[in-house]
């Protein structure tokens, strides 16, 4: 698959942090130019919260974006979106059985040994980071740094999404070590963070990664 050069993830505890609804933050990325967008939400799926997610795959849709979700495949095969998994989920090859042979699978990799056993799974992309410091998860795994991502690029043909703690000044440096795309979670959310804000920083990334 060929994916966009910056992969926005909707982290559902960071908008809270920032007091935006996910369709709000979805839309204004849509708006700005996103082509794919992933929900990571790690507490309960509440049907409140389906139905939240229910109109992001709506407007993914009416976009031509494409959405994937983080973890649970049931929710993605409900909102008829891709699955991204990691090292503590369910298992690519049982996820591919579930996603059937079209559907999107992305894997996430913290080192070499990780990076090179996803190369040989039934996977479409693989992630790897964190490249730098991020706050986005409670327990991090060990930074990666730039380099390793220019040292991994060769090891695996699958397309390579770099993620954690990208930000405006340190992707282009990430993207010419050899990522395809960059996923970004803090880096898209100004403050004060607002629909037109979001907007306006997403357009901030798609002109900054023409020029890598």
């Amino acid at each position: 698959m060929r994916l966009p050069r910056v992969y926005p993830i909707l982290d559902t505890e960071s908008l809270d942090g920032r007091a935006i609804a996910l369709e709000t933050a979805a839309a204004a990325f849509l708006d700005g130019g996103a082509g794919i967008l992933q929900i990571r939400h790690k507490r309960h799926w509440s049907r409140d919260f389906f139905a939240s997610a229910r109109t992001v795959a709506r407007l993914c849709r009416e976009a031509g974006a494409t959405l994937i979700v983080n973890d649970r495949a049931d929710f993605a095969l409900l909102l008829e979106a891709g699955l991204h998994v990691g090292q503590t989920d369910l298992p690519p090859r049982d996820a591919r059985r579930l996603m059937g042979p079209d559907g999107i699978v992305g894997f996430s990799s913290h080192n070499v040994a990780q990076l090179c056993a996803a190369a040989g799974e039934p996977v479409d992309y693989v992630a790897l980071g964190p490249v730098f410091a991020t706050a986005s998860k409670l327990n991090p795994d060990t930074i990666t740094g730039i380099e390793e991502i220019r040292r991994c690029r060769p090891l695996v043909e699958k397309p390579l999404v770099a993620i954690g703690g990208i930000t405006l000044e340190n992707a282009l440096e990430v993207l010419r070590a050899g990522a395809d795309s960059v996923a970004v979670i803090a880096g898209l959310l100004p403050s004060p963070a607002t629909a037109h804000s979001l907007r306006e920083r997403m357009e901030q990334w798609r002109q900054l990664v023409k020029t890598a």
